[in-house]
């Protein structure tokens, strides 16, 4: 695989992540509109990989972002700390007492079961992330003088406002200049791009920032709403021809976007909010790997799955160079993050690697 990975010995950190960092509010098994109490996690679908690098996989990771500093700000400040994700490059923006110009972002998210699927209701406008800048950060210093081995981002940040692609951009051309490998999860979310464009919006900024990416991540609905690259349905779960029409998408993909190293996205099937078909398939190099069908996979709280499978991927290509050990390791860490509460993962990598060669759910004692 041909992956130029900048030496651990030379850079500061193994991965930094660019992206919003949200208080999420969870009703735990309740709803959202009749909830009298809500238990506080830390989110971002970029953050998420850095974290799960750290706490999972013992890796040096750092996040790029912004809060209005406020007591709000602190406790995500706390927790990302509790995550062990340096906090050094976040900026702190001055609270006007009530929130007209800079705030922090809420996402009251309930998890779904059965037949009522997950419900997401973010509360995000004007936010300190959302209004950074492309020379807010010394994109130099940070992937030069200190060093970082990966650069991980996506199309949720890019949504956010204006100058988000700007800072994304910046940060893109600084971690080229320095060797940084760059990957980039599409996450489409209709919600952030409907009042700016809808998918013509999403597409027209996706497709510019795809030009910088090494490792592209994203699932059937990510390539066609973000770039334009149409999947053909079927009705049966992660079958031949579903996984047969995903190679052909890829394919097409790594065609217009030679600079693609990796490919990578998960097979999901959702049977309801609580069991799910799971599995992934990764490409590099014009060879495909497949990760472990997991059909019929219990699920206590879907979010994060997918940044916790791209936080898998990740360390199998810095810690292996594998492709196939790579997406394996991904797709057990996204299916074990999802049998806990909160968007960010509480599996260890002594449960991914038995989960990787086929340990069960009997009891440890």
């Amino acid at each position: 695989m041909t992956l130029a990975i900048r030496p651990a010995d030379e850079c500061r950190y193994d991965l930094v992540s660019l992206g919003e960092v949200m208080l999420r509010l969870d009703p735990g098994e309740g709803r959202v509109r009749t909830a009298r109490s809500f238990r506080a996690w830390e989110g971002g679908g970029e953050y998420n990989v850095a974290r799960g690098l750290r706490r999972c996989f013992g890796m040096r990771t750092a996040v790029v972002t912004a809060f209005a500093d406020n007591e709000v700000g602190r406790l995500l400040e706390d927790l990302i700390l509790q995550g062990g994700v340096d906090t050094s490059f976040v900026k702190w923006v001055g609270y006007d007492g009530i929130g007209r110009t800079v705030r922090n972002g809420l996402n009251f998210t309930e998890r779904g079961f059965g037949v009522r699927g997950a419900v997401g209701t973010s509360d995000r406008g004007h936010t300190a992330a959302s209004q950074l800048r492309p020379d807010d950060v010394d994109w130099d210093h940070l992937f030069g003088t200190l060093g970082a081995r990966w650069l991980h981002t996506g199309g949720i940040y890019a949504a956010l406002s204006e100058t988000t692609p700007d800072v994304i951009e910046a940060a893109m051309s600084a971690a080229r200049r320095h060797g940084t490998l760059i990957s980039y999860d599409l996450n489409y979310r209709p919600s952030l791009w409907k009042a700016i464009g809808g998918k013509e919006r999403a597409q027209e900024v996706n497709r510019r920032l795809a030009r910088y990416v090494d490792v592209m991540i994203g699932n059937e609905e990510d390539f066609t709403a973000s770039l334009g690259f149409e999947v053909p349905d079927t009705d049966e779960s992660l079958s031949e021809l579903e996984i047969a029409n995903f190679r052909r998408m890829i394919e097409e993909v790594t065609k217009e976007y030679s600079n693609f190293k990796v490919v990578a996205t998960t097979l999901r099937t959702v049977r309801s909010a609580t069991v799910n078909d799971w599995g992934a398939i990764a490409w590099a190099d014009g060879v495909f790997a497949e990760a472990t069908h997991r059909p019929n996979l219990e699920i206590l709280d879907r979010v994060g799955g997918g940044d916790s499978f791209a936080s898998g991927l990740i360390y199998g290509l810095l810690t292996f160079g594998d492709l196939a050990k790579a997406v394996e390791y991904g797709a057990a860490h996204g299916a074990l993050a999802m049998t806990t509460p909160g968007d960010t993962s509480m599996a260890n990598l002594k449960e991914v690697e038995a989960l990787v060669k086929g340990a069960g759910a009997r009891v440890q004692r």
